[in-house]
């Protein structure tokens, strides 16, 4: 799904406006939320650190993962520290995050040290294991358990017709 934040600053009301954007449907953009902030309680949070202030930004209508909402913090201490800067927009593709998110794995998986050799797996200890239960000369595996029992007078006796 793709996704748009659409950030405004009104130094005059003193506010910060921030409407999030979905695509519901192909290539059109609905309005799901929009959200006003108080510049001088996002200043407040902004100097807090970024933490508090993707805090401060999350609400119960406007909740962006993680991802989103360090993105759209740092948007909004630009949007802030430029008296100039009226309005921005931040566009998201849900694919993208997972593309992200499986590099980030392979590269995890490239960078462990402790690989598993092949040859050790395939050693001989389970071999030896699996010999024990084994009796060559019978051809049978002892200790086999059957859940099928074949009654002593059935023993294979077929009537001719």
């Amino acid at each position: 799904m793709k996704q748009k934040f659409s950030i405004f600053k009104d130094s005059e009301k003193g506010q910060l406006v921030i409407q999030e954007h979905a695509e519901l449907d192909k290539e059109i953009m609905s309005l799901l939320c929009e959200e006003t902030y108080n510049l001088s309680e996002l200043a407040v949070a902004q100097s807090e650190g970024g933490e508090s202030l993707m805090n401060r930004l999350r609400t119960n209508n406007m909740y962006p993962p993680g991802l989103y909402a360090e993105r759209i913090a740092e948007k909004v201490i630009e949007v802030l520290g430029d008296p100039e800067y009226k309005s921005a927009e931040l566009l998201f593709d849900d694919k993208e995050f997972f593309i992200m998110e499986a590099a980030e794995e392979l590269e995890a998986l490239d960078d462990d040290e402790e690989s598993v050799d092949v040859d050790v797996l395939l050693e001989d200890d389970i071999d030896e294991e699996i010999e024990d239960d084994y009796d060559d000369e019978k051809k049978i595996i002892k200790g086999l358990k059957s859940s099928i029992q074949v009654a002593d007078d059935d023993g294979g006796d077929v009537d001719d017709v």
